[in-house]
């Protein structure tokens, strides 16, 4: 009789459920194990999409995946190939990104951000006690296992990660995020496990201070900033941080890689293994609010480039410009979360550039990377281009109108109905749809607070548009809100905000938002008469 043939596709062992997020050539969904009922989160590949390049790469992860199993790793626990897709079940973790989990504390010390890189160091020692070196720790790759106080974090995402044998060094190309690139990749010298401690000492710097230790809105002076190693620890913020803390941090920012603090040995530092003792337990309200701007900073330029390489209108120019070249100034900042990889730019029989791929770079010292501020249409002139930011200017002001009269039916007209958003009451969550807006509308809008009798002046400070090419531009401006309160006393408040546009159809909508936290005052006077709006 004839042994049961074994099916291994996806369904027969999965339910596929709701879309957790989305790339360029894959998917991520929650999926439920049939047998267990355990809940996983399945990446599809399109493996169609994908050359014979980008195919090796992924079974180079998988691979990569499979061999590493620790409670500080997301875990991959399935693969299946089928004809034209290739399915990557790991660990669901539901507890978002560790640093904005942070900033939603209603405390946060020194010791706590031992525990933190604590947790960093063992997933990093894992890898390379296995021979992996992950080349992409970054914060938007450091997640919580779940909600709950104290979840564990889980190291994610290992696209980039490589395998080395032993201490082995060598070039294996030019790989990472700007500001978390170490000293040794950036002058293209071999390299190996050391880049990954690196990393972990800049996260660790911006751990407890809420910036980075290189920053330049140039990038060439970014990375001279980091081949030299040249960081400090500046006043008022560095003197309540223990000695110890700076102590660990240099040894992982050492800029010779032979004299870099290992993993094993960094886990062994006495700010870590007695933080009891040494780290201290005061609350860091600066170093909270610093992270709640960086965190900011990082997801609007992500939406940003998201959104630029979704309209996909841009010259090859307005994604990789050469310093050589024509092109206006190319510029980076250390905040950015964009990944590069130098074996990830291909070209088509025509010489233009394949922009399904994430931003990245050919060379480290020829190019460099679009920063979306800077970034316009190659064959837009001035007049154009001064013409659609009147455009983008005004169509904001008609959203900020529909908000202060309430009008939701005129404020969705304007907005793309899955547009994503980030508010002060959602505590860093990303929004996503109309709901938020909605409830906003009926329980939050000023003229529902005020009274449609009441007077209110909206202020629109300092607009400047930067245009993203021809069909996307993002605005950021300051609002001033100021009325009189039902007791009659002149109240204002102001708070921040940057608009993502897109026009689809010849018709623009906003596609992402972010919003500051109001900050208020008692009482205020109003502004000269043709002041404001």
């Amino acid at each position: 009789m004839a042994a049961p043939l074994v099916c291994t596709r996806f369904s027969d062992n999965y339910e596929l459920k709701e879309e957790l997020g989305k790339g360029a050539f894959s998917v991520v969904r929650k999926c439920i194990q049939k047998h267990t009922g355990l809940e996983f989160a399945a990446k599809i590949i399109n493996t169609k999409k994908l050359s014979a390049r980008d195919f090796q790469k992924l079974e180079r992860e998988a691979r990569i995946c499979r061999k590493l199993q620790h409670p500080n790793i997301v875990r991959l626990h399935d693969s299946i190939q089928e004809e034209l897709f290739h399915y990557l079940v790991f660990d669901l973790v539901t507890g978002g990104e560790l640093f904005e989990d942070i900033v939603a504390r209603e405390f946060y010390s020194e010791a706590d951000a031992s525990h933190c890189i604590q947790q960093i160091l063992e997933s990093v020692n894992h890898c390379h006690t296995n021979g992996v070196v992950h080349r992409d720790l970054k914060p938007e790759n450091l997640l919580l296992a779940s909600k709950v106080k104290g979840a564990a974090v889980k190291l994610a995402d290992f696209g980039l990660a490589i395998e080395v044998q032993g201490d082995q060094q060598a070039w294996f190309g030019f790989a990472g995020t700007p500001g978390y690139l170490s000293p040794e990749v950036l002058k293209k010298e071999p390299y190996g496990k050391p880049v990954d401690i690196w990393a972990c000492g800049v996260i660790l710097y911006i751990l407890l201070v809420g910036y980075p230790p290189f920053w330049d809105e140039d990038q060439h002076r970014l990375y001279a900033q980091i081949k030299a190693g040249a960081y400090d620890y500046p006043s008022p913020e560095w003197d309540t941080v223990t000695p110890d803390a700076k102590n660990l941090i240099n040894q992982m920012l050492t800029v010779n890689p032979a004299k870099r603090v290992t993993a094993s040995d960094a886990l062994k530092h006495p700010w870590i293994c007695y933080r009891e003792k040494v780290a201290s337990a005061v609350h860091r309200q600066e170093t909270v609010d610093c992270l709640k701007k960086f965190n900011a900073r990082r997801k609007l330029k992500g939406a940003i480039l998201t959104t630029m390489l979704a309209t996909r209108n841009f010259s090859s120019r307005s994604i990789i410009t050469n310093k050589k070249g024509d092109g206006s100034q190319v510029k980076e900042s250390t905040e950015s979360n964009t990944t590069i990889e130098d074996d990830d730019v291909r070209e088509d029989k025509k010489g233009t550039v394949d922009r399904s791929s994430t931003v990245i770079a050919k060379d480290a010292e020829d190019v460099r990377i679009v920063c979306p501020n800077k970034t316009f249409s190659q064959h837009s002139t001035n007049s154009c281009g001064s013409a659609r930011k009147q455009e983008i200017v005004k169509i904001t002001e008609q959203l900020i109108e529909s908000i202060n009269n309430a009008d939701f039916e005129g404020y969705t007209k304007i907005c793309d109905p899955h547009m994503t958003a980030f508010e002060p009451e959602a505590l860093g969550n990303l929004l996503e749809g109309m709901e938020f807006h909605k409830f906003y509308f009926d329980h939050e809008s000023v003229l529902t607070v005020l009274g449609k009798n009441r007077g209110i002046n909206t202020t629109v400070l300092n607009p400047t548009v930067h245009l993203l090419g021809d069909d996307a531009a993002c605005i950021a401006y300051i609002i001033l809100v100021q009325y009189i309160d039902k007791q009659g006393v002149p109240r204002s408040h102001q708070y921040e905000e940057t608009r993502v546009w897109h026009r689809r159809d010849n018709k623009w909508q906003n596609v992402h938002s972010h919003r500051s936290a109001s900050v208020a005052s008692t009482s205020a006077a109003f502004p000269p008469s043709g002041v404001g709006k």
